[in-house]
């Protein structure tokens, strides 16, 4: 695993460059500019080939997308310097999750500001698509006074389906509820004590919901699960006359099903801000229908959403940069700066556990367990788990493991990661051990934090000690008796291995028996040191680890 590349030398304060795709607003790209450590690569209002984008991520420590670039595993792959990419905007279906975790690239999305304006252009659609604004507009531009062809039907009373209840969806409830809509929501993750608060009687079953509404509007991201969500069986089910607005992603709803349903009648009307082609083709059943209130795609384009989101972005990736904060993760645990702070020496002990069981592993691995006890249970153990995973990972792979790819990474390999916590507080305030289940057998290491920054391994398969985990670490098993330890030091005295630090670990409380002696080396042995420390016939066995030295960065957070 290497650290983040510096970025490009042309500033003595430029660290990180930060690739702008999309056009941006002045203030998103003002606080990108301000930012101490970071250079600007905006190509907003250029249009690039594929070749060209991939040229400018590799040069990119992060990058700041909208919509007009799909970000393909193509396009993705070998990227070894991009560590980070933000949306603009809350749909990330423009860029290849899988691949982008696989690279250890987090991915980021902006949930927060483009809120308003898209619950707000939601309302705006299924008002004018239940007064026909829009037709009767245009026929009276035409000439045409006409007011009995376009009656419509009223919102008060009217019972609006929600369906997906994060922010978006919750302020498109907060509004029909000010507009006297009883409102239904579908959400798998709301709690019915919230829903309630906002005046929306949450329901658990969709095709029950979908019995029950005269106006249908979708608020989910567009996933495998919620591609075709609301198909032809699903249309079927409701009442007749319903009418269905999507200003979420194109594909929630199946357009086919939808323009069969609108021609037979018995779907009154819809209204589509999104679509699965964008643009969608001319001959498009839905775009020609007169029945279909359309928009290109404008949900956030508002000034104040677009300057929101384009602030949101420029404020996660220059957190991220910075102060290694990860806001609005998609593909991995989300962790505040202030988080981060307390959690990297959890980090740090999680990596060098599995690096340390990586190299003391001669067979394959199976899977791992790991065990949270005291302070450690309180943290973020997914984050600490992924971690340990990146560090028994490395020595294996060839490919670039970190905190965000390590878990992908293991499954695929058939290596399941257990957790198991316990707030218990037993011979140490906090404590993390590691089980890897091996070809050969178990392999298990503990360790524990001493004061705010010193990592110490405690125990070593079923040998109790105390040595420090990190740097150059010779382990000596040997069997406990008088002039074995003398031995070794005598040995490397005279090769010139100076010895840090030595810990001893034994089965029994009592000479004569199995025991465990780690040494903590300031420089590596020669093969003919380690022979002859070797020759000893109390010694089973010794082995060098390689940790790194105490206080060293982790290497897969960007660090000025």
């Amino acid at each position: 695993m290497s650290a983040v590349p510096s970025g490009p030398e042309t500033n003595e304060f430029a660290m990180f460059r930060v690739l702008v795709t999309d056009n941006l607003s002045k203030a998103g790209l003002r606080i990108l500019q301000e930012a101490p450590g970071i250079e600007v690569d905006d190509r907003g209002g250029q249009k690039l080939s594929a070749d060209q984008l991939r040229e400018a991520l590799s040069q990119a420590d992060g990058v700041i997308v909208r919509s007009g670039y799909k970000l393909t595993s193509e396009i993705l792959k070998d990227q070894k310097r991009l560590k980070a990419i933000v949306r603009a905007g809350v749909g990330v279906d423009n860029i290849d999750l899988p691949a982008a975790t696989r690279e250890g690239i987090v991915v980021m999305n902006t949930p927060a500001g483009n809120t308003t304006s898209t619950a707000e252009h939601t309302i705006a659609m299924m008002l004018a698509l239940s007064r026909n604004i829009a037709p009767a507009c245009a026929a009276l531009k035409a000439g045409k006074w006409d007011r009995k062809s376009f009656t419509g039907t009223q919102l008060a009373g009217k019972t609006l389906a929600v369906i997906g209840l994060g922010r978006i969806g919750l302020a498109v409830a907060r509004r029909a509820v000010g507009l006297e809509m009883k409102v239904l929501g579908f959400d798998p993750f709301l709690s019915a004590e919230r829903a309630a608060q906002e005046g929306v009687e949450l329901h658990r079953d969709l095709d029950e919901i979908l019995r029950k509404c005269d106006f249908l509007t979708v608020h989910t991201p567009l996933t495998s699960e919620t591609e075709g969500l609301i198909n032809a069986d699903r249309i079927a089910q409701m009442k007749k006359g319903v009418r269905i607005i999507n200003c979420a992603r194109g594909g929630i709803v199946d357009e086919q099903a939808l323009a069969e349903a609108l021609a037979s009648g018995h779907v009154a009307g819809a209204a589509l801000d999104v679509f699965t082609e964008e643009p969608p083709p001319a001959d498009s059943p839905l775009v020609k229908s007169p029945q279909v209130l359309v928009t290109p795609h404008l949900g956030a384009s508002t000034d104040e959403a677009q300057e929101l989101v384009a602030v949101e972005a420029a404020e996660i990736l220059t957190g991220f940069l910075l102060r290694n904060e990860v806001r609005h993760a998609v593909n991995m645990a989300p962790i505040s700066a202030a988080e981060m702070g307390e959690m990297q020496i959890y980090l740090d002990l999680g990596l060098r556990l599995g690096l340390l069981l990586s190299q003391l592993n001669k067979g394959g691995v199976k899977g791992a367990r790991l065990v949270f006890r005291g302070d450690a249970a309180t943290k973020k153990t997914r984050l600490i788990a992924s971690a340990f995973a990146a560090g028994l990972l490395s020595s294996a792979l060839s490919e670039n493991v970190n905190i965000v790819n390590a878990e992908l990474l293991a499954h695929e390999r058939g290596i399941e990661i257990t957790e198991s916590l316990s707030t218990e507080v037993g011979d140490f305030s906090t404590l993390v051990a590691a089980t890897v289940l091996t070809d050969q057998g178990e392999l298990t290491a503990a360790g524990t934090i001493f004061g705010k920054q010193f990592l110490r391994l405690v125990r070593l398969d079923q040998f109790q000690l105390d040595a420090y985990l990190d740097g150059l670490l010779l382990l000596y098993r040997h069997i406990d008796r008088p002039g074995v330890i003398g031995y070794i030091g005598t040995i490397f005295g005279k090769h010139q291995v100076n010895i840090a630090h030595m810990a001893l670990g034994r089965l029994k409380n009592e000479p004569g028996g199995e025991s465990i002696a780690v040494l903590n080396l300031d420089n590596a042995p020669s093969p003919e040191a380690l022979a002859e420390v070797s020759r000893n016939d109390a010694v089973q066995g010794v082995q060098l680890v390689r940790l790194p030295p105490a206080g060293a960065p982790l290497p897969w957070l960007v660090c000025r």
